[in-house]
This record gives structure tokens, C-alpha cells and sequence, in this order.
């Protein structure tokens, strides 16, 4: 029932985008000819033929906005929305100019399209919210279909939280049914426990229940077989909520293969176009931040050269995506060999290992310029979890359950963790935290947030040194 409601409001989000789409055509087409910003020379061509076009537009969008991802969380926030309505947006615009080029002799305004893909842009991230409130309303005027979920405890109440937090399915929870007696009749966040697991045929009859849902784990099959027995012959809904749940750390995933349910519970948060895309940035922005910072880093060079003796760079062996260990580069901030004694440790405050101009290039994080260059090799990224040594990272798996986790993505120069002020010597486990929320939530905006941020941080860090 879950997937069919998903498919329903999904189609009938598509269907409002196509007619959000003809909407921004025709506005188009009014805002270039008739708009006074926009004087016309050549005579104002005639509506039909624009009306006409309108089929191939809406052809191309067809296909333009499943193809973008756009309705893979059809309930996202304007926030996380706007990277597929600009890709839908982008895709279906280039896409019905190329085609107009066949339909000579018509000659169709250019700007006529550069006005309706602002408009369209917008117009899709707007209808979103719109759709859902419209179907929130719609559904609170409706009792909406029951669910009854089996359990009281924590993923029980999960369940409960999640269909509430969306009402524009039009699910309704009843309540909760409990194998413990002192439970029953309890209030949980609003919601009854009705009774043990031998009501369930009489809350079954009264005819308001749609759908059941089993929230217990999975070590409590014989309670499983006891609720299945019950419903076996009941005209009902049945589903079950694994407690494996809990460990779908990044972005888990449900397959089959060959009639077998196949659940992933860490896949890769960046494929396909997204990591093309990621990767574009990376070049670029690589790119130009060698090309920008070049002086700078020509006269941390000949600082470094001066300050002490021994090499320019200094070369490190981290661990970056997937466990693959590669040599990072830094511009020397410490004399040679001064970790032999004390071994690999964080920078502290009080740490008196650094040169003087080491320790002036690592407040301003002069000395992490040179890691534009794994950028460019591909060996980082411009924005990701900051890399480890080995060393620690054996550590870190002992302290922190999950911790590899944060490998499922290049490293980064910067990171969400740190333009948050956990970088350096501070909580391990919030910057494990940060890191994984930041794979869990990549867009490009996010990574221009931080990118932003970042400079922020570069001059005004108190955990920098």
C-alpha cells in the first residue's frame, strides 16, 4: 500500500508539472511580447503557433523530469529539490530548442525560452509544497485509511511517527497493539495501545483497519507467526518493518534477486550523474583554485624553503574512498622528522612542533593549498570528510561503530564537520556525525554552502593551528 500511494501521488505529481509546465509556456510568451521591459521590433507572432509548439514541449518534459530524479522523494523541501528541477529544467529546455531547429521556416524567440526556463525553474521547486499542503488539506477533511501496527516499543513508534509526519498519503494510525499487559490502554505521543495480539480480529471487524503493520524484531519470530496466524484470513494489508532499519546507515536499500528480498544497508551515496557531476565541480574548481591562490602558494613555498631546511612538500599516506590509501600533500609546516619521536598525534593548541611560519601557514590553512592538486588527480575532493593516517583509523574503528562509513566518498579539503567547528582536536564522534549527515544530504548547493563557509572559517578559527 505504501509503494502504491507513492505511485499515485508521484503520478499525480507529474501530471501537475506538465500543467505547471504549459502554464510557464504561455507565460512565456506574454512576458516576452506584451511585457513593456521587453520591446518588440519584429511584430508580435501569432499565440497558435506557440500553442502549437506547446505539444513538443510538453513531449520533451515527459520524458525530461522523470529522467532528472525529481520525483525520487516526492515530498523534499525546496532545498533539496532544486538541483533535479534545474537539471528537468535545463534537459527539457536545451532539448526543445534543438528540435525547434527542424521546424523551419518557423522561427521561435530565443529569449521567448531563456524566460521560460527561469520560469519553469522556479515553478517546479514552488508546486512541491503547494501539492503537498493541497493534499494534506485534502486528507484532513477524510478519516483517511487506518493502520494498527503490532508493537509498542521504539520501531513501532518510528512507524507511527513517519506515517504521521506525512499526511498527504492519506494513512490514518488507529494505534498500537501490545503483548505486554501493562501497556495496554496507555497513551504513546497521542496514540492508544487498543490491546494484546488477541484483539486483533475484533479491531479487524469493526472495519477501520486498512492496513497492519508488524514492528517487532526480527529475533521475536514466534510473536511474528502468532500475528500472521491471526490475519491469515483476513482481507487486510499486511506489512512488516524490519528492525534491520537501524542499521541502514547510508541510504539502504530493499532488492530481489531471483524471488529473494536482497537488503542493502550501505550503499554508495554518489553515482551516476551525481558523482559526474561532483567530479565537473572538482576539475574546475581545482582548477581555478590553483590558478588563484598560485602566488600565494609561491610565497608559502619560498617561506617554507627559508624557514627550514628540508623539502617543500610534505607527503602523507592517508585514507581516502572506498579504503584506498593515497599520498597527501601539504607545504611543510614542521622541521624535518618531527614526529618521529612523538608518532602520528592531532595539532593542539600547545603543540610545539611547527616552525614559526608553519604555524602562521596553519592558522590560515596556507598549508592544505597543495591538496588542489589531489583534487585534480582525483585522489580528493573540494569538499568531503577530511582524511585520516591509517594509524588513527585503526584506532577510530575500535572507538566509533560505523566509523568507515564516512569512506564511502572521496575526502575532502573541507568538509560539513569542520566549517561547523569540529576539526582539529575536538569531539570525534561529531565530526563522524557531521560527516555522515553530509553523505547522507550531498547536493551541489550543500557543497557550495560549504565551500562558502569555509572561507569564513580559514580566517576566523579558533580550532586552527
Amino acid at each position: 500500500m505504501f509503494e502504491k500511494r507513492l505511485r499515485f501521488f508521484r503520478s499525480l505529481l507529474f501530471v501537475v508539472d506538465l500543467a505547471v509546465v504549459a502554464l510557464c509556456w504561455i507565460a512565456a510568451y506574454f512576458w516576452r511580447f506584451f511585457a513593456p521591459l521587453f520591446p518588440v521590433t519584429k511584430g508580435v507572432p501569432d499565440l497558435d503557433l506557440y500553442l502549437t509548439l506547446l505539444f513538443l514541449v510538453l513531449a520533451v518534459f515527459a520524458v525530461a523530469l522523470p529522467a532528472s530524479g525529481i520525483y525520487r522523494r516526492p515530498w523534499a523541501r525546496p532545498a533539496q529539490v532544486w538541483w533535479p528541477a534545474l537539471r528537468a529544467s535545463a534537459t527539457g529546455v536545451i532539448m526543445a530548442v534543438t528540435l525547434t531547429y527542424f521546424l523551419r521556416p518557423y522561427d521561435f524567440s530565443r529569449m521567448v525560452f531563456a524566460q521560460f526556463f527561469a520560469l519553469i525553474f522556479v515553478a517546479l521547486i514552488l508546486a512541491r509544497p503547494l501539492m503537498q499542503a493541497a493534499m494534506r488539506r485534502f486528507y484532513n477533511e477524510r478519516a483517511g485509511e487506518g493502520v494498527l501496527i503490532i508493537g509498542a516499543e521504539e520501531l513501532g513508534r518510528q512507524v507511527a511517527a513517519n506515517i504521521q509526519k506525512h499526511p498527504e498519503l492519506g494513512l490514518r494510525v488507529v494505534g498500537f497493539l501490545s503483548r505486554r499487559p501493562e501497556m495496554i490502554g496507555k497513551q504513546i505521543d497521542g496514540l492508544s495501545v487498543l490491546g494484546g495480539y488477541q484483539a486483533i480480529k475484533g479491531i479487524l471487524a469493526g472495519g477501520s483497519v486498512h492496513m497492519l503493520i508488524i514492528a517487532l524484531p526480527l529475533a521475536a519470530h514466534d510473536r511474528i507467526n502468532e500475528v500472521l496466524e491471526q490475519v491469515a484470513d483476513e482481507a487486510v494489508d499486511v506489512k512488516i518493518v524490519p528492525d534491520l532499519y537501524r542499521f541502514m546507515k547510508l541510504r539502504g536499500s530493499v532488492e530481489e534477486f531471483e524471488g529473494m528480498p536482497v537488503i542493502g544497508l550501505a550503499g554508495s551515496p554518489l553515482e551516476g550523474w551525481s558523482r559526474l557531476v561532483k567530479r565537473a565541480v572538482d576539475i574546475v574548481g581545482s582548477l581555478a583554485g590553483i590558478v588563484l591562490l598560485g602566488p600565494l602558494m609561491l610565497a608559502a613555498a619560498i617561506g617554507v624553503r627559508l624557514s627550514s631546511p628540508g623539502p617543500i612538500f610534505y607527503r602523507q599516506e592517508r585514507m581516502g574512498m572506498d579504503g584506498r590509501l593515497f599520498s597527501m600533500l601539504k607545504f611543510r609546516s614542521m622541521p624535518v622528522g618531527a614526529e618521529d619521536e612523538c608518532g602520528p598525534v592531532w595539532a593542539c593548541e600547545d603543540d610545539c612542533r611547527p616552525t614559526r611560519f608553519g604555524a602562521f601557514m596553519r592558522k590560515y590553512s596556507i598549508d592544505e593549498t597543495p591538496q588542489f592538486f589531489n583534487v585534480l588527480r582525483g585522489e580528493m575532493s573540494l569538499v568531503g570528510p577530511r582524511p585520516e593516517r591509517p594509524e588513527l583509523i585503526a584506532e577510530f574503528r575500535k572507538q566509533i561503530p560505523g566509523y568507515m562509513l564516512r569512506h564511502r566518498t572521496k575526502a575532502g579539503i573541507t568538509g560539513w564537520a569542520q566549517v561547523n567547528g569540529w576539526r582539529g582536536n575536538t569531539s570525534l564522534e561529531k565530526r563522524i556525525e557531521h560527516d555522515l549527515y553530509y553523505i547522507e544530504n550531498w547536493s551541489p548547493w550543500f557543497d557550495f554552502q560549504i565551500m562558502l563557509r569555509t572561507v569564513g572559517r580559514v580566517l576566523f578559527d579558533p580550532n586552527a593551528y
